[in-house]
C-alpha cells in the first residue's frame, strides 16, 4: 500500500494537457505534460477540436503522473479545462462530434436566438457562448434522441467515473447558469431544443464519484481515487495564486492582457465583456482585452525583450502614447470592433519603442482595473501577475506606478496546480 496522499489537478488547454500532484501540504510532487493536435479551423469563425484527443492525452499524463509517484496513493483528482469549450454526447457518453473551442465565435444565429430572450446581464450572451454552441451544435448535428450538452471538464470528469450529470458553477456560467439562485433558469429551458440534457452545476471540489473501474486499470491510479467537480482554466490559475481577499488582484499578462480582482458582489456587464464567477464567498470579476504580449511578440525575440527592457527606466514616461492591439477591435476596457491599434510614430531607438509599448500595455492593464471599479468592484489592494511578462523586472516596476499599488509575481500560476487544490478540499470533505 502507498503512503502519502496525492492530490491531482488536469489542466486541459489549447495546446496541451498538464498533470500535476500536491501533497496535503500543497508541495508539489510531480508533473507531466503532453501536447495536444491543433484545433481545426473548417469555416470562418470555427474553431474545433476531437474530444478522443483530450482523453488519449490525459490518459497518457495520469499513466506518467502515477510512475512518478511510487510513494504516494492518489486520494482525488479534479479537472480545470477551457471555458465555455462545449460538446454533445448521447446518453452513453459518446460525443456526437467535434467540440466547438472556447475561441469558436460562429453561432451567430443561435446568438440572436439568445439576445432575444436572455436579460442583458448574462453571460450566456454572444456567439462565443456555451449557450450559442449547444444551439449551433443542434443545429449542425440534427440528434436524433436525447443528447448531453457538456463542457470539456465535465466530459472529462464524465468519461473518468462513468457519471454524467455533472458540471461546476464557472463552467456553467455561459450556458445560462444562475449562480445566485444556484438554478437554470426558465428562459433557458424556453430555448432547449428537443431532447436535450444539461448537467447537474456543483460547487466546485464537490465529490463527484471515485474513477470508473476500467479508467482505473488503464491510468494506473487506484480505484478509490475520487473525482470531483472542476472549474475553468482562467479560475484554477486564481486558486493557484492565492487570491483569497476582496481586493486582491490578478494580471494574466500572456498573449492577451486578462484582469480579475476578487469582489464582495457581482459584477455583470456583457457590453464590456465582465462577467463574475463565484469564489468561495466572494466573486471573481475580470475583463480581457486583445493587447497583451503578443503584440511585443510581432517585433522582439525573448533576448531582445531582456536585453532592452534593462536599458529602460520603468519611474518616467516614455512620451509615446501607444494603444497596442493585434488588429482592430477591442473587447476591454474600451469594447470597439472598430478600435484600430495606435502603434505611430515609431522612433529609431528600439528601447523607446519597447518603452512606448509595454507602457500602453501597462495603461491599459490600470485603465481595466479603473473600468472594474467604476462598475462597483474594489480597487486593488495588491496586484499578482502571472504570464510570460510577470518575469518582467522593468515591466512590473512601470505596472507598479501606473496602477499605484504593490505588484508582484505569483509564486505559483499553473492551472493544474489550481485544480489540485481543488482535488485537495474535496477529499477532505468527507
Amino acid at each position: 500500500m502507498r503512503g502519502e496522499a496525492a492530490f491531482i489537478g488536469l489542466d486541459l488547454g489549447t495546446s496541451g494537457c498538464r498533470a500535476v500532484a500536491i501533497n496535503a501540504a500543497a508541495e508539489p510532487l510531480a508533473e507531466t505534460r503532453t501536447a495536444l493536435p491543433d484545433s481545426t479551423r473548417p469555416a470562418p469563425g470555427r474553431v474545433e477540436q476531437n474530444p478522443e484527443d483530450w482523453w488519449q492525452a490525459l490518459t497518457e499524463v495520469l499513466r506518467a503522473l502515477v510512475a512518478a509517484l511510487p510513494d504516494h496513493r492518489p486520494a482525488a483528482l479534479a479537472v480545470a479545462a477551457t471555458s465555455p469549450t462545449l460538446l454533445l454526447a448521447d446518453t452513453a457518453g459518446d460525443p456526437l462530434g467535434p467540440a466547438l473551442m472556447y475561441d469558436d465565435q460562429s453561432a451567430h444565429q443561435a446568438a440572436a436566438r439568445i439576445a432575444a430572450s436572455a436579460p442583458t446581464s448574462s453571460a450566456a450572451r454572444g456567439p462565443g457562448s456555451g449557450l450559442a454552441k449547444l444551439l449551433a451544435l443542434h443545429d449542425r448535428l440534427a440528434p436524433a434522441g436525447p443528447f448531453w450538452a457538456l463542457h470539456q471538464a465535465d466530459w472529462i470528469a464524465a468519461r473518468l467515473t462513468g457519471v454524467l450529470a455533472a458540471s461546476d458553477w464557472h463552467n456553467a456560467l455561459k450556458l445560462g447558469h444562475d449562480p445566485e439562485r444556484a438554478g437554470w433558469p426558465e428562459w433557458v429551458g424556453a430555448l432547449l431544443p428537443p431532447g436535450a440534457r444539461l448537467p447537474q452545476v456543483l460547487a466546485p471540489g464537490t465529490r463527484i464519484a471515485p474513477l470508473a473501474p476500467a479508467v482505473a486499470a488503464a491510468t494506473g491510479l487506484p480505484p478509490t481515487t475520487r473525482v470531483v467537480a472542476g472549474t475553468t482554466d482562467s479560475t484554477a490559475a486564481a486558486l493557484a495564486a492565492g487570491l483569497a481577499r476582496p481586493g486582491e488582484a490578478l494580471t494574466s499578462l500572456g498573449t492577451t492582457l486578462v484582469v480579475k480582482v476578487l469582489s464582495p458582489q457581482r459584477i455583470e456587464a456583457p457590453d464590456y465583456g465582465v462577467y463574475s464567477h463565484r469564489y468561495g464567498a466572494h466573486w471573481l470579476v475580470g475583463g480581457g482585452s486583445n493587447s497583451g504580449a503578443g503584440v511585443l511578440r510581432r517585433e522582439f525575440d525573448d533576448d531582445a525583450l531582456v536585453t532592452l527592457s534593462a536599458r529602460i527606466d520603468p519611474e518616467r514616461d516614455s512620451g509615446l502614447d501607444y494603444y497596442p492591439l493585434p488588429g482592430i477591435g477591442e473587447r476591454f476596457p474600451h469594447p470597439d470592433p472598430h478600435l484600430a491599434p495606435r502603434l505611430d510614430p515609431h522612433p529609431g531607438d528600439p528601447v523607446r519603442r519597447l518603452h512606448g509599448l509595454l507602457e500602453g500595455i501597462a495603461r491599459i492593464e490600470a485603465e481595466g482595473y479603473a473600468r472594474l471599479a467604476e462598475l462597483g468592484a474594489p480597487r486593488p489592494r495588491h496586484v499578482l501577475s502571472i504570464g510570460g511578462g510577470a518575469h518582467n523586472p522593468t515591466w512590473t516596476r512601470l505596472r507598479a506606478r501606473l496602477l499605484d499599488c504593490t505588484v508582484l509575481r505569483a509564486l505559483r500560476q499553473e492551472a493544474a496546480f489550481g485544480a489540485a487544490l481543488l482535488a485537495r478540499g474535496g477529499a477532505a470533505d468527507g
